[in-house]
């Protein structure tokens, strides 16, 4: 009897490239160790010497708001730095040298909105980045991280929320609270209540976040969840339907009318 050796499945292998493929340009700035500031459709990344050191986005709270929401740093005391530098990274960064914050808390709340901003800068986009070239040290001590290292989480940040529910029009439109979900025993996370308390069919996954001061990308994975128990669903923003016809005349062309007497006549013979 002969016998046939089938070979094991290969392994998959992970292709290094498309790590590297969410944004030629950033990928290419990287390499040429360029300094100065990437805008994209949907947010902005700060390189220095190739290293993102800083990131914003109007679908993430900003680092203030990291800062502020749950008494780490006191609302004034962030005005006060934000009125003495040209824009968050270097407020941030006078924090750091005044020691009004430990160097801990702000570098972890600093590289929590640099990745939450990060992802949604990198999202895919309609339009091609700009890039500004800026001279210059980058601002102060604040850690910065590598392009590689940024893609490689927004890529895994993409699979975790495709994983859990694959639709994303949850992410960004407005959020309708559908009632109990499809399996009622399921428990909700004290978190996910109040991500719930907040969708009123006008917030969005971002207003909530910024309302509850959490990073914005933590609580779309709340939405999801939530979305895929059935407990809230994106509002669905369409076009308006046509306008109805106007109703037709009624036609009364009196040959018509004299028709209809004679029918009637010759009827009652």
């Amino acid at each position: 009897m002969t016998m046939v050796r089938i070979p094991p499945p290969a392994l998959p292998v992970r292709d290094r490239r498309a790590a590297r493929a969410l944004s030629p340009m950033l990928t290419r700035l990287a390499e040429e160790r360029a300094t100065g500031v990437l805008v994209r459709e949907h947010g902005v990344l700060r390189l220095a010497e190739g290293r993102v050191v800083h990131a914003e986005s109007p679908l993430a709270p900003g680092l203030d708001v990291l800062l502020t929401a749950h008494g780490t740093l006191a609302a004034t005391a962030w005005q006060r730095a934000a009125a003495r530098a040209p824009d968050p990274a270097h407020a941030a960064a006078l924090l750091l040298r005044s020691g009004v914050l430990p160097t801990g808390a702000l570098e972890l709340c600093h590289l929590d909105a640099l990745y939450d901003a990060g992802y949604f800068a990198l999202a895919p986009s309609g339009t091609p980045g700009r890039f500004r070239y800026e001279a210059g040290p980058p601002p102060g001590p604040l850690p910065s991280v590598p392009v590689v290292a940024l893609e490689r989480e927004t890529l895994r940040r993409r699979l975790l929320l495709h994983r859990l529910w694959p639709d994303p029009a949850a992410d960004s439109a407005p959020l309708l609270r559908t009632g109990p979900g499809r399996a009622p025993g399921a428990p909700v996370t004290p978190r996910q209540r109040a991500v719930l308390a907040r969708v009123d069919g006008v917030r969005t996954a971002a207003d909530i976040a910024r309302d509850l001061g959490r990073q914005a990308f933590h609580t779309l994975v709340d939405v999801r969840r939530l979305t895929a128990a059935g407990w809230i669903a994106p509002v669905r923003t369409g076009p308006a339907p046509p306008p109805a016809p106007p109703p037709r005349p009624v036609r009364t062309d009196p040959d018509i009318a004299l028709l209809k007497r004679l029918r009637d006549a010759l009827e009652a013979l």
